[in-house]
């Protein structure tokens, strides 16, 4: 690739983003002191301009590309980046479990072909030199017996298990996955932190190139940086290498703790991104000495799992019992060498700060080599000199314990906390590490106007192959905050890293080339585990609500505003009744119940609440909530445009606010695009669910879910609406509204010429088996579904309830429904829609019952690490 030199950069527009970006470097100086470690502002390392205050040549095509977008090109740019992340879901998991939009910073950091040779060989060289430690710690033990690392080091951090002792696997590898954070400063890249217990971020990292690529599509087709794709093709290869032997079809799956974990998006995109399913702890079950996964009563064999759930956490029965992420007998189960876990159990050990203190002299006893990649200077507790130094620079460094206690930030910490801590090191200094904070390069990022600079890190990748370490190309970038120790994406961002090619060495993969035999994967593609099941049968059932909701507030508001100033009009007598219909279908009171003129007063605000406020039971807002926890949840089961259409509902809907404008007219229009919005987006998903997703046992379950949601709410609907006789315009404009909220209107007009009558209504909606909007309609596919269940007998429990409830049906003479008692009450068509709702009601029981039930009469909750089933 021809880069021109940066003396050839004279535009007055780049010498104006120059200027700029100084100006964001002296700023971002002021509050981070490590933004420049010598305190000028142009001291430390700029990975955008050189030493003379030139544009660095590899970074000349982006600032002239930045610099003709303008202030307002880069707000566009950083809306449309928004919006990308919005459209694929992509999410970061606060500590209170709620998922927060991904932060990424729309502007890549350029790596050159020279400074990525650099990493890569530094980080193969520290993946097979963490590789030698963990088979050394959990075998031979030589660190220990040659003096080179103090037993107390080892045994006394929580990382080391020693139930792990004996577990090997396969292949010349221990460690599988590595993750290791590098930054820049004038002496070159530092290794700040490594990650082996369960590395997190490569799927972000994909997912990151696939936006950024996106957004400024001219720019990465002028600078084609190498791609991060082949990683995937890499890592799936090395999840099948690494079955036991002997295994002729591998089965993986990639164990999550669930979707309250914060990186729950990287993990079901990794798993999506290899093909493997996402799997949590209830999905897996231990017998007969090997691992098996959960299918409607059927069990599949396991052969490697992908483990992202903490190693204490895998096995309540040899590890922490209190855990409810792992798999009672995984630990013996990974002994007897009957599944691979990945990485193994007992890596976490190589995250001890302790090992970071030894690294060098470890390198040379077990590789004879010395380190390519510095690690951040390190100072253990347990030496008299370096306890001193510790001591005296408390207030500068990152105080860690070997004991697996939190790190603390020397800077953050008050003075009465350091004296503190100070008396805890000298007390027990073996127990303490200090580490220099990290020291990061400066890189251009989008800010609140304009270009602005910002202290940037990476997090690098490697994965273990026969022929040795295959890194990913690049990896994920972040801006680091203030007194950072690492990636903090609930209060920084992410940035995509271009590692560009060499001008004269062609690309060459990273993999080793694939076995000339083809490896069969096991066909896990119609397992589906009861808790996947459930999430779908949510999915499916949330989904409907929504959009019934939707149309009924819809219709509910144009009728307001129809007869909100002609209260003395006989039809204005619809207004009560459908807002007693919300009511009623929602499970919620509506104020001023059976008072016409206070239910008509309070409409505004009953609208908005049921729409907007997601603590109200049954609100839209709650509907199109829960939609997004279950879609999660099985994200690896669903179409990607489900993200985006999901994306849209919640912009619409989940952002408003839980109290209405005080301008009537601003409410109106906001809930009227919130209520299209959610209406055409679930019809979207409807069509992506019909022409996209595989018609599995999966989708039967959601389709199931969708049909008994939809009966429940024609039936409450007509229920609340049509068993009270009425005549004249009251009674022609209930109907007409209830058609419409049941999309029924126009084939009903056309088959009935404006003449209105219950029996007309109820032979189109409960008995018409054409209109696909109809009870019977919705009780043949049921009753299609059910019987296409694996366990389908012909005579199963769910089964016999719809053919009960079809029986009924047929009994029933339309021309009976309108029949009215002296009290003007439509007894017959009450009688049946009771029936109705109490008989779906119970299938749905049953259905929950036994085919969605989690396995010991676990009883699932919402919170860290749990479940609940939904109500």
């Amino acid at each position: 690739m021809s880069v021109p030199a940066a003396a050839q950069v004279t535009s007055l527009d780049v010498d104006g983003l120059l200027t700029e970006y100084r100006t964001g470097r002296a700023q971002a100086a002021l509050f981070d002191p490590r933004f420049d470690p010598r305190g000028g502002a142009g001291a430390g390392h700029d990975e955008f301009v050189d030493a003379a205050g030139n544009i660095r040549p590899a970074w000349t095509e982006l600032a002239e590309t930045i610099a003709r977008r303008g202030v307002r090109g880069l707000d566009r740019l950083r809306d449309e980046v928004r919006t990308l992340v919005d459209n694929d879901g992509i999410t970061y998991t606060d500590p209170g479990g709620v998922p927060a939009p991904w932060r990424l910073d729309p502007v890549p950091l350029l790596i050159t072909p020279e400074d990525w040779q650099t990493l890569e060989a530094g980080l193969v060289q520290r993946s097979r030199l963490l590789d030698a430690i963990l088979a050394d710690l959990y075998g031979p033990q030589d660190a220990l017996t040659s003096g080179i690392l103090p037993a107390p080091l080892l045994f006394g951090h929580p990382g080391y298990l020693r139930a792990a002792r004996g577990i090997e696997v396969p292949g010349r590898h221990q460690l599988f996955l590595h993750g290791c954070d590098v930054s820049r400063s004038n002496g070159g890249f530092v290794v700040n932190a490594d990650w082996t217990q369960a590395p997190s971020g490569a799927g972000y990292a994909m997912a990151d190139r696939r936006v950024v690529g996106s957004a400024i599509s001219e720019l990465y087709e002028q600078l084609t940086p190498r791609a991060t794709s082949q990683f995937a093709h890499t890592l799936r290869s090395a999840l099948l290498e690494a079955a036991p032997e002997a295994t002729e079809d591998p089965a993986v799956v990639v164990l999550s703790p669930g979707i309250h974990s914060e990186t729950a998006f990287d993990q079901a995109y990794l798993a999506s991104t290899l093909g493997f399913p996402l799997v949590e702890s209830a999905d897996l079950v231990v017998r007969d000495g090997r691992l098996w996964m959960r299918s409607l009563g059927t069990l599949q064999r396991v052969d490697v799992v992908l483990r992202r759930v903490d190693a204490a956490y895998s096995d309540p029965l040899d590890l922490r019992p209190d855990s409810r992420l792992g798999v009672v007998g995984l630990v013996e189960a990974a002994r007897r060498g009957a599944v691979t876990v990945v990485n193994t159990l007992g890596s976490g050990i190589l995250e001890s700060p302790a090992i970071l203190r030894f690294l060098p002299e470890l390198a040379e006893r077990l590789l004879g080599e010395a380190p390519l990649l510095p690690t951040t200077p390190t100072y253990w507790g347990g030496i008299d000199t370096e306890r001193s130094h510790l001591l005296k620079h408390l207030d500068a460094l990152l105080i860690r314990s070997t004991t697996g206690g939190p790190d603390q930030v020397g800077p953050e910490l008050t003075r009465s906390q350091r004296a503190e801590l100070s008396a805890r090191i000298s007390a027990a200094p073996w127990q303490w590490i200090g580490q220099e904070l990290p020291q990061y390069s400066s890189a251009p990022i989008v800010g609140r106007v304009g270009i602005a600079a910002a202290n940037v890190g990476m997090r690098l990748f490697a994965v273990s192959q026969r022929g040795g370490y295959a890194p990913m190309i690049g990896g994920l970038g972040y801006v680091a905050a203030a007194h950072g120790i690492g990636p903090r994406f609930n209060d920084g961002a992410a940035k995509d890293i271009w590692v560009l090619p060499s001008s004269t060495t062609p690309e060459q993969p990273s993999a080793t080339p694939p076995p000339a035999a083809p490896v069969v994967v096991a066909d896990l593609a119609a397992v589906s585990s009861p808790r996947v099941l459930s999430d779908l049968f949510w999915t499916g059932r949330y989904a409907e609500r929504a959009e019934s909701t939707a149309r009924l507030l819809t219709v509910t508001r144009e009728r307001y505003h129809e007869y909100r100033h002609r209260q003395y009009a006989p039809a204005s007598a619809c207004i009560p009744v459908l807002l007693s219909a919300l009511g009623r279908l929602t499970g919620t009171d509506v104020a001023g119940a059976g008072d016409r003129a206070e239910m008509i007063a309070t409409a505004p605000s009953t609208l908005w609440s049921i729409t907007a406020d997601r603590d109200r039971a049954g609100s839209l807002a709650q509907s199109v909530e829960r939609l997004g926890l279950a879609a999660r949840s099985v994200r690896d089961q669903l179409s990607n445009d489900t993200w985006m259409i999901l994306a849209a509902v919640d912009r619409a809907v989940l952002e408003l606010p839980s109290a209405a404008p005080e301008t009537h007219s601003l409410a109106d229009t906001k809930m009227a695009a919130a209520h299209a919005r959610t209406l055409a987006g679930m019809l979207a998903l409807s069509g992506v669910a019909a022409e996209s997703m595989v018609q599995d046992v999966g989708w039967t379950m959601a389709d199931i879910g969708k049909r008994i949601e939809r009966t429940l709410t024609l039936a409450g609907l007509l229920r609340a609406t049509l068993t009270t006789a009425r005549r004249g315009e009251a009674a022609q404009v209930i109907t007409e509204s209830v058609l419409t909220a049941c999309e029924s209107a126009v084939i009903f007009r056309r088959r009935n010429l404006g003449q209105v009558s219950v029996p007309a209504v109820a032979d189109l909606l409960l008995f018409d088996a054409s209109n696909p909007r109809s009870l019977v309609y919705q009780l043949d596919r049921l009753r299609t579904h059910l019987r296409a269940l694996p366990a389908a007998t012909g005579s199963s429990r769910p089964e016999r309830l719809v053919d009960e409830l079809n029986t009924r049906l047929r009994r029933i003479d339309p021309a009976e429904l309108g029949r009215a008692d002296p009290h003007g009450d439509l007894l017959a068509l009450r009688g049946l829609l009771d029936g109705v709702l109490d008989g779906v009601r119970e299938l749905s029981d049953v259905i929950t019952a036994t085919q969605l039930s989690l396995p010991g009469g676990m009883q699932p909750l919402w919170g860290p690490g749990q479940r609940r089933q939904m109500p």
